[in-house]
């Protein structure tokens, strides 16, 4: 009975409150200013800073053909015999120049190193905006040991709210099923307040800036 009584009186109180509306005390709250101050360097200085920060690793490439000589650099420091990529479009542009890669679904699981595309880097956060719209799918963004993203410059943007504008007119009202952010590889504390990589996901994360051909 009691509870039945209190709840009356809740509801009592939000009936009252819906009919004798009263004046927004707020009204000259500013909406339209930006939260964030403004940044000091350039985005592509913010985005390798603070995605630096969380133990990913930068790496600005001039072009394409820098971004191959530079891959093929990377494996052969780090005997990786070969990247697994699922994307034809960056397969046909990296064997051409001498890398080698897989798309062996016997080897999938197996694999070291996977290279995928991204939707947007996001300078503020150091995050990497990634999508189940491309060829890659969804796995290949949380399965390698060693996720290795290739970006144009034109996909790096400011804020949060500038890639999802981005993605609102690229995909209109067909948006992916899976939009997701990447800030640095996979960690964990749960057990024992140990910090574990790749617990989750990759416990690499490579970012390959590109910057955009005329």
């Amino acid at each position: 009975m009691d509870d039945t009584t209190s709840r009356e009186k809740v509801l009592k109180s939000v009936r009252n409150a819906l009919i004798s509306k009263l004046d927004n005390p707020y009204q000259n709250v500013d909406f339209d200013s930006a939260v964030f101050e403004q940044f000091s360097d350039s985005p592509e200085i913010v985005f390798a800073q603070e995605f630096i920060k969380v133990d990913g690793k930068f790496v600005y490439c001039s072009d394409d053909a820098e971004f191959a000589e530079t891959l093929q650099s990377i494996m052969t420091q780090n005997n990786w015999d070969s990247i697994h990529c699922l994307d034809q479009g960056l397969n046909d542009m990296l064997k051409q120049r001498g890398v080698k890669l897989t798309d062996d679904p016997e080897s999938f699981d197996r694999m070291k190193a996977g290279i995928t595309r991204c939707e947007y880097l996001i300078a503020r956060l150091g995050s990497v905006m990634v999508s189940s719209a491309h060829t890659s799918g969804r796995r290949m963004n949380v399965f390698p040991e060693i996720h290795l993203v290739y970006a144009r410059a034109s996909q790096l943007v400011p804020d949060l709210k500038d890639a999802l504008k981005g993605m609102k007119e690229k995909y209109r009202h067909d948006l992916p099923s899976m939009i997701s952010l990447i800030t640095g590889p996979s960690r964990t504390a749960d057990i024992e307040k140990t910090l574990v990589m790749g617990a989750h996901g990759p416990r690499e994360l490579y970012v390959f800036l590109v910057d955009d051909q005329v």
